[in-house]
């Protein structure tokens, strides 16, 4: 099990563009879903994406994090979208 610090510092130095738009994200072990929560959230725009074990393992190893990549990218387009 990784730490979610660890995991979320990890997930924020992968994909720099969160801290461009200026996304808040957190991580949390949800133990019903036995995956990592990452909640990304910025104004009235959310996305919630679950982490398994082995992709948060990739993560921490530097590989990409491909779904939560692909989510991420949707959300800043969104947002940026939005502030034209």
């Amino acid at each position: 099990m990784h730490d979610k610090q660890e995991l979320c510092s990890k997930i924020i130095g992968m994909y720099p563009e969160l801290g461009q738009c200026e996304i808040d994200v957190m991580v949390d072990w949800d133990e019903e879903k036995n995956a990592w929560a990452v909640d990304l959230k910025k104004e009235n725009h959310e996305l919630k994406h679950y982490l398994e074990e082995p992709d948060a393992d990739s993560c921490m190893e530097g590989r990409q994090c491909v779904s939560l990549g692909l989510e991420i990218a949707q959300l800043v387009k969104n947002i940026k979208g939005e502030q034209y």
